[in-house]
């Protein structure tokens, strides 16, 4: 049974939701499987190491073009008679896998979060507070997985880099403009997030969060309040109603724990909140908790983290 795996590229970059779908891909299909890109990738060979056989990429294709980008994943699942399309479940593949699978018919499983297992795939349901084994029997299917839900193969091999050469149409969308998000690790790829809320007072006080995020290597983020203030920039509000995330360590600071925040953040699989309000509904769902004033604690955490790294 053929399966494909389409991944965005982001530009001349492997990101690691991509090296894990890939992997997914070939978990799901037992062996090597065909990925699809598009843009100026290079070193697309070395996704062999995560079970590619063979890769193909289209240059030139509109990446903000949801239509285009389900003509070339139509065509090459055709191409090659694949009943399994896996997807990255992040803004492109939200776009593209619905359309690809009405197009061809197939059933659509979204936001997979584990390798599956005899036939069925787990995924999240009721916005995170159960999960749900789906068990796949349709010919033809096209699933989507979560970010930083398994670790990429590191195995061994190249694959094979073929030129997509059909005809997927004119693009719909004009792109006018393009704002970068800004430097760092994408919150949906960062393994530790360091996030504020309005119990840090203002934007003037985020030095200690961007210092603590510095030392242990994490991405920094923020609850929804903070962004509607403009406190912080609007991609870095995670929650239901901006980024879900799922990395290794949340560390929470100043943060009620709303549930639309929990939504978003509760697959996290360590929770760490610091709140000087002992009944703040986050501390029901965190691993560890402190309770204090976040200016008192925070610098002696980044003390902390800093002789820490220094001992490594």
């Amino acid at each position: 049974m053929s399966t494909i795996v389409f991944i965005d590229t982001r530009g001349d970059k492997l990101p690691k939701a991509a090296l894990e779908a890939v992997t997914f891909a070939s978990q799901l299909a037992g062996g090597p499987v065909t990925a699809v890109t598009f843009g100026p990738a290079q070193g697309l060979e070395a996704l062999g190491a995560q079970g590619a056989g063979k890769v193909v990429v289209a240059r030139g294709v509109n990446a903000l073009d949801g239509q285009q980008l389900t003509k070339l994943v139509t065509s090459v699942a055709e191409a090659e008679g694949a009943k399994t399309i896996v997807c990255v479940h992040d803004g492109t593949g939200k776009a593209v896998a619905p359309r690809v699978a009405a197009r061809l018919k197939a059933a659509h499983v979204p936001g997979a979060i584990a390798a599956p297992e005899d036939g069925k795939v787990k995924r999240n349901v009721f916005s995170g507070k159960a999960q749900a084994w789906v068990e796949l029997r349709s010919d033809r299917r096209v699933l989507s997985l979560m970010p930083n839900s398994i670790a990429p193969a590191n195995g061994e091999g190249t694959a094979t880099v073929e030129e997509f050469s059909g005809d997927l149409g004119a693009a719909r969308v004009t792109v006018k403009e393009v704002r970068k998000a800004g430097a760092g690790i994408p919150l949906p790829e960062a393994e530790i997030v360091v996030s504020g809320g309005r119990g840090m007072k203002g934007p003037e006080h985020w030095g200690p969060i961007e210092e603590l995020a510095q030392v242990l290597g994490a991405a920094t983020a923020c609850s929804r309040p903070v962004a509607d203030m403009d406190w912080r920039p609007h991609h870095e509000h995670v929650g239901q109603t901006g980024v879900a995330i799922r990395p290794n360590c949340y560390i929470a600071i100043g943060i009620s724990g709303a549930i639309q925040h929990l939504a978003g953040v509760n697959q996290s699989k360590v929770i760490a909140v610091i709140n000087k309000d002992p009944e703040a509904p986050f501390f029901k769902a965190a691993d560890y908790g402190i309770v204090g004033d976040a200016f008192e604690v925070l610098p002696k955490l980044i003390e902390a983290a800093k002789k820490l790294r220094s001992e490594a």
